[in-house]
């Protein structure tokens, strides 16, 4: 099998090339940059995948399969859709469990309603926010005239480089405690129910997807069933760093989210996402691919891959020196100037530190 995939360097990208190299599928990966490869097997293109000379470029070879894990606005996937649909025999398109609208207590399943077509919220139906723009792309993969392609949902995915609280990355609450500061989250979130799967789970189920003629025409999320509340997921969070680290981070909870972000951050993934109790049913994606084995369990995987994230010492990715800034308010806390690189990201946590709100918002993006 030869499969080529679109920005398959990320936490369900990487393990899915491993596992396609493994099973001796001839591999083509688009990066950036130049990266090494382990296997003769598994090659690594250099190039810009939004760049549309470029994926012709490499669309000059025929491929079974193509994963792509690129996000497009709306009008750029409209753009490239049929370009891949006609020069591949399976095209998989990333799309997300956000796309489902609030099942309550039910059970998400793939026909369950999406936002896109039940929201009455107008303001939020002129955006083309995740969610939306996910589920618009699924409908013209469906109006495509085309039947060669699988839609894949996945939810919040993890590894030991990506360990989400809530909406906050490890950036905006991990580095927090490392620094010895204080975690900031809130009670609004925390109450709710959230499913996470494993990125290598996800990658597993892709790959024993790819040629199967079931799987085509067909949407699947790729979740484990698994169910816990998000205030869960914080204590596994403190445990394993108490044990690791020799300390117990402190938390601060607030009652909203939006009384922890200066300037309306992550409003709609909250309002339409993190206020759910998101649960699934998975019996779709398992009945299909039964052989490629059961989803790690959750609090397991996330203690292991934290563990191993604080052990390596690697290095965060970076700051949002606004956001630190306002949370060192809420907890009394500073962080040296001497600490945040150039005038920009000093700039940004002065003012996030001590401006007023509202000045805050005004100001958002324009720094």
């Amino acid at each position: 099998m030869k499969v080529l995939i679109l920005g398959g360097t990320g936490a369900m990208g990487v393990p899915l090339v491993k596992v396609l190299g493994e099973r001796g599928d001839e591999v083509y990966v688009t990066s950036r940059r130049v990266r090494p490869s382990k296997r003769e097997n598994v090659h690594y293109v250099v190039g810009d995948a939004h760049d549309i000379d470029f994926v012709r470029s490499l669309l000059d070879e025929s491929f079974d399969a193509i994963v792509d894990f690129m996000i497009y606005s709306t009008s750029q996937f409209e753009e490239v859709v049929k370009l891949f649909l006609e020069n591949t025999g399976h095209y998989f398109f990333l799309s997300s469990s956000r796309v489902y609208a609030d099942a309550g207590d039910s059970l998400l399943r793939e026909d369950s309603p999406r936002l896109l077509d039940i929201c009455h919220d107008e303001e939020y139906l002129k955006t083309d926010e995740y969610a939306l723009r996910k589920a618009r792309e699924e409908n013209i993969l469906r109006s495509s005239g085309f039947n060669n392609w699988t839609i894949i949902r996945p939810y919040i995915t993890f590894n030991d480089n990506r360990l989400q609280l809530g909406v906050l990355e490890k950036e905006g609450w991990l580095q927090r405690a490392v620094a010895g500061k204080t975690i900031v989250f809130s009670e609004d979130i925390a109450s709710k129910f959230t499913t996470l799967t494993y990125g290598g789970d996800v990658s597993v189920h892709i790959a024993s997807l790819i040629g199967k003629t079931e799987a085509k025409g067909q949407a699947f999320h790729i979740t484990t069933n698994e169910t816990i509340r998000w205030s869960d997921v914080l204590s596994c969070y403190l445990e394993t760093f108490e044990r690791v680290m020799g300390q117990r981070p402190r938390v601060l909870m607030v009652p909203r989210f939006e009384d922890m972000v200066p300037s309306g951050k992550a409003t709609y993934q909250v309002k339409y996402d993190r206020l759910y109790n998101r649960r699934f049913d998975n019996s779709k994606i398992v009945s299909l691919t039964a052989e490629a084995g059961t989803f790690h369990l959750m609090l397991d995987s996330l203690n292991h891959c934290l563990e191993g994230f604080l052990k390596s010492k690697r290095e965060f990715s970076g700051c949002s020196w606004s956001q630190e800034g306002f949370l060192d308010r809420l907890t009394h806390e500073h962080t040296s100037l001497s600490t945040i690189h150039g005038w920009k990201g000093k700039t940004k946590y002065m003012l996030g530190r001590y401006f007023p709100r509202p000045m805050l918002r005004m100001l958002a993006g324009r720094i």
